[in-house]
């Protein structure tokens, strides 16, 4: 089951009408959403969770892959590496990435990538390939 951070990713799979089940924290998974995810992984579910690029976005990817063990879904430093290029080919006006680094617990390579680069990137970053990959499930 893929779970995503942003509101904007579920109403785009909506719109697409894509049936595949997507779960949306909308920012910190607050109790509610915690508890939909409790009681799915103690049924079995397996999640993939994908989300912002920037530090709090990071920590809060942390909090669920640690919780749930989920798969990091394009959350990899070439992910980020990937939709930061792209957005700058684009002339997509950059998001400064600012406060403390935060090392991601499945990618060692993931925060110093994003410190070179020093761009924040919000998760309607990727959302064609997020679509593609939710068409594809």
């Amino acid at each position: 089951m893929h779970v995503c951070e942003n509101p904007r990713v579920v109403e785009a799979a909506a719109d697409t009408a894509c049936t595949t089940p997507l779960i949306c924290t909308s920012g910190s998974a607050a109790t509610v959403v915690l508890t939909l995810l409790d009681a799915l992984s103690a049924a079995g579910c397996v999640f993939a969770y994908h989300g912002d690029f920037d530090w709090p976005g990071i920590a809060l990817a942390n909090r669920v892959i640690g919780r749930y063990q989920a798969e990091p879904w394009r959350m990899a430093a070439a992910d980020y590496e990937y939709l930061a290029t792209r957005a700058q080919l684009q002339g997509t006006p950059s998001l400064p990435l600012t406060g403390p680094p935060i090392d991601a617990t499945w990618d060692a390579e993931l925060a110093p990538t994003m410190n070179a680069l020093g761009i924040a990137l919000h998760e309607e970053a990727a959302l064609d390939l997020l679509l593609g990959d939710l068409q594809e499930s």
